[in-house]
């Protein structure tokens, strides 16, 4: 009896392993595969700034693509009609955050499209005290999904690279944030990335913002960035791709902190 239960483990461990290794393997393929040529000129006209990337990027970012959309699942709500334009768009965003690293949304499987801002209901708890309010939004990001957002808005910040505000970016860097297991502002770094450097960088910067906000001084930051830490560190990682002189010249510490996480530095890109 003892021998027959023996020899089921061993099946079973055995067909685990084997999807497990099927599963790598469909997903190197898909990373190393590109886009079709339609669908390269689309991301390229809904999301400009994949222009920029250097060639061997260009390439990657393909790849990540191509695995982002056979993961996940991107539903339209209230009217929405997701089609390939829209799926590409959404996925060339969220995948330029990552186009160099080897952060994976792991987690993500579902994103909702809405055809405009839309209410979330929030429950806060305050000791044995719970109260939900109702919150209007144009995105939304939960640790283990989904990522939901006004496509008109995500829309629009493929499109315009250089106003210092994208819907994706700023709700995928809540995606990136949450991989360590909260949403705090500190992600899992980057190899060789010190952990006292990135909360130094950030907790400065996010105080000089503070600072800014209170005496009315306008930076690249949005105000939104002095909500708390989380918030400015989603608004930076959209600046830092939109508007990266102007963060490094005025945040350089979180503007290299940034870089170094992402293995990214826009202002060498054409």
């Amino acid at each position: 009896m003892f021998t027959y239960f023996l020899a089921i483990i061993v099946l079973v461990c055995v067909a685990i392993a084997g999807v497990k290794l099927r599963r790598r393997r469909i997903r190197q393929r898909l990373l190393n595969s590109t886009l079709q040529a339609q669908d390269w000129a689309i991301v390229q006209e809904m999301v400009p700034m994949v222009g920029q990337l250097p060639d061997a990027l260009q390439k990657r970012i393909q790849g990540k693509i191509n695995l982002f959309l056979d993961q996940i699942d991107i539903y339209g709500r209230s009217g929405v009609v997701v089609d390939r334009r829209v799926e590409l768009s959404i996925a060339a965003q969220a995948c330029l955050l990552i186009v160099n690293s080897e952060a994976w949304y792991s987690t993500l499987r579902t994103i909702l499209l809405y055809p405009s801002a839309f209410r979330s209901r929030q429950k806060n708890h305050d000791g044995f005290v719970v109260t939900e309010e109702s919150q209007v939004r144009l995105g939304e990001s939960w640790q283990h999904g989904p990522v939901v957002l006004s496509w008109p808005h995500a829309e629009q910040g493929g499109l315009n690279g250089l106003d210092g505000h994208n819907l994706v970016l700023h709700e995928f860097a809540h995606q990136l944030d949450a991989l360590s297991g909260q949403t705090n502002a500190i992600p899992i770094l980057a190899a060789g990335q010190r952990y006292e450097d990135w909360e130094k960088a950030i907790m400065a910067g996010y105080d000089a913002h503070v600072e800014n906000v209170n005496h009315n001084r306008k930076t690249v930051l949005s105000d939104y960035a002095a909500t708390n830490y989380v918030e400015f560190l989603a608004v930076s990682v959209e600046v830092f791709f939109e508007k990266p002189q102007r963060l490094l010249d005025e945040y350089p510490d979180v503007y290299e902190q940034i870089s170094h996480l992402l293995g990214l530095n826009p202002l060498e890109w054409a």
